[in-house]
């Protein structure tokens, strides 16, 4: 009998945490927009670490919020891929995850560096399987509208746009496969024609950012993909993930905000680099709200509290 009350001491204080980490429902609904979505990446594994308490706090806010989709900008599936459509990943890392009935809505997907460590046609193939997932191809664009804002969202792949990637055979075997030069060809054309309120550029890899992973990843992105974005005037974001941290960077005499969206799941240390206006190591997701004359990017915790707020206006 002891021990059972101990037990019971021990659930009501963890309740008692939950709840004062709550954020109120009414401070998220202040929030939304016309047009409300989701960003979230680096998620699976298999539910542990901050995997399943993230997944019930954005259903949970999606009870409150209209959200409309979610991007998933890649490493879904740590840390090998997945071999096939059946691949018990799927489940484990994704379907039985994100279970909240407000979370089945479209998840537009790309992959990242570890989908590149086994099959990633499954990942395109599995938009047959799932009704909620959309990776139509590797490389995508879609736009979406709500009274009468439009937001086009990019979604690039960049594992194979980073040379490192490329030569490693062994470990990313359809990195080499894929030639990059026809992807920025497409980017550069599809930035020439959008016309919409807003424009989003997703990818897995940072193009600056503070991490203590390989320099070649970076320069590689700045020579290839913001050589491109650079020409154009109407980028509003390049939002990617892969560092497992939050981060904001603008760079003097540049109009693009390049966010990092930290871990849904696992997250690491972070330090402010060149240009730096918010970083963070926690854990977490990002909400994107859309009007007309606003694009706000909140960053959030684990709890769904806001760390910071990329703005742009018009």
């Amino acid at each position: 009998m002891r021990k059972i009350h101990i037990i019971g001491l021990a659930a009501l204080s963890f309740m008692a945490v939950s709840c004062a980490d709550t954020v109120p429902a009414g401070q998220w609904k202040a929030l939304e927009q016309p047009l409300n979505f989701y960003i979230a990446n680096d998620l699976g594994r298999n539910g542990y670490y901050d995997q399943k308490p993230i997944a019930e706090t954005m259903g949970r806010m999606a009870e409150t919020i209209d959200i409309e989709f979610v991007v998933a900008a890649g490493d879904v599936h740590h840390f090998e891929g997945v071999q096939s459509v059946s691949d018990p990943l799927w489940m484990t890392n994704y379907e039985l995850i994100y279970t909240h009935p407000d979370l089945m809505m479209p998840w537009y997907a790309v992959c990242g560096n570890h989908e590149y460590r086994s099959n990633t046609q499954a990942c395109v193939d599995y938009s047959q399987v799932s009704a909620r997932w959309h990776m139509p191809s590797r490389y995508y664009s879609f736009v979406k509208e709500e009274d009468g804002t439009t937001v086009r969202i990019v979604m690039l792949d960049t594992t194979p746009v980073i040379d490192k990637y490329r030569e490693e055979t062994d470990k990313y075997a359809d990195a080499s496969k894929s030639d990059y030069n026809v992807q920025l060809e497409w980017l550069d054309s599809t930035l020439s024609a959008a016309s919409e309120d807003w424009v989003i550029v997703v990818g897995h890899h940072p193009v600056y950012a503070f991490t203590d992973k390989d320099e070649c990843e970076r320069t590689d992105m700045q020579q290839r993909v913001n050589s491109v974005l650079l020409r154009h005037d109407n980028v509003d974001m390049y939002v990617c993930g892969h560092l497992h941290t939050f981060q904001h960077i603008r760079k003097e005499g540049c109009g693009i905000d390049y966010v990092v969206n930290s871990s849904g799941s696992l997250s690491r240390d972070v330090e402010p680099t060149d240009g730096t206006v918010f970083c963070s190591s926690e854990s977490g997701w990002s909400l994107v709200t859309v009007s007309a004359d606003t694009l706000r990017l909140h960053m959030l915790d684990k709890n769904g509290k806001i760390l910071h707020t990329v703005t742009r206006t018009k």
